[in-house]
């Protein structure tokens, strides 16, 4: 039986949490009051209508504004807002959970491995629809015949060093932030892992997923990831973690 049980929050790992956000105000307390303490919470608001960005200050969270649409111009500008040594990061939606996150961390911390995905685990129909999940299932496919990877889900919850993912140099910001994250990341030769989490129904509609439109811009987006060249970075990971 998998273990979805939380890491210790008081534990000595900190991390700073990207939350992209677009109109997630009903989602914003709950998910901010699952952020472990003494970590901290960068929710990044891109374009959001709903008076979003007020909430999450109001809550104590650091507010980045990104008026460039799209998630990966989103998760980026909170990347760049980081200072903490790990960076997560988690959707604002309420699907995911950020408590889980500690034990991502820790695993990169204890020297296991350089990166840590969070593969989404629906816990109730509807969760994660049908098309939605054809499409991470073909993508999945086309990331093993590009990298040798085997995953089983690209999904938005992960875990990283700030300095490594920064010299991975991502250029894309729109759906295929997260795919090229994991094929940079793997051509820098760096480790990564994937974990069960537990997926829960989002709040509110998807702005990408919610529909085949949607989930076919996202496999687009993806699927131009997959066709660039290799590229060879070195990663900025501290020795005694490659060992």
């Amino acid at each position: 039986m998998t273990d979805y049980s939380p890491a210790d929050p008081a534990a000595p790992l900190r991390a700073d949490i990207v939350l992209p956000c677009l109109d997630e105000a009903a989602a914003l307390p709950r998910v901010l009051a699952r952020v472990p303490e003494g970590w901290r919470a960068i929710v990044v608001d891109n374009g959001s209508t709903d008076g979003s960005a007020d909430i999450a200050r109001s809550l104590g969270a650091t507010v980045v504004h990104e008026p460039r649409r799209g998630f990966g111009s989103a998760c980026h500008a909170g990347l760049l807002a980081a200072e903490a040594e790990y960076v997560c990061f988690c959707d604002c939606d309420g699907s995911l959970d950020p408590a889980l996150l500690p034990s991502f961390v820790r695993r990169i911390a204890e020297g296991e491995t350089d990166l840590v995905l969070g593969r989404r685990r629906p816990t109730a129909r509807g969760a994660w629809p049908l098309h939605a999940r054809a499409g991470n299932v073909a993508l999945s496919g086309m990331l093993r015949r590009r990298t040798g990877l085997r995953l089983h889900d690209l999904g938005p919850m992960r875990a990283v060093r700030r300095e490594a993912l920064l010299a991975l140099g991502l250029t894309d910001r729109r759906s295929g932030y997260p795919l090229q994250m994991v094929v940079r990341a793997s051509d820098a030769g760096l480790r990564v892992a994937e974990t069960d989490v537990p997926y829960l129904p989002r709040t509110g509609k998807s702005k990408v997923t919610g529909t085949w439109r949607g989930t076919w811009h996202a496999v687009r987006d993806m699927r131009a990831v997959l066709r660039q060249p290799a590229t060879r970075t070195s990663p900025a990971v501290p020795a005694e973690a490659t060992r």
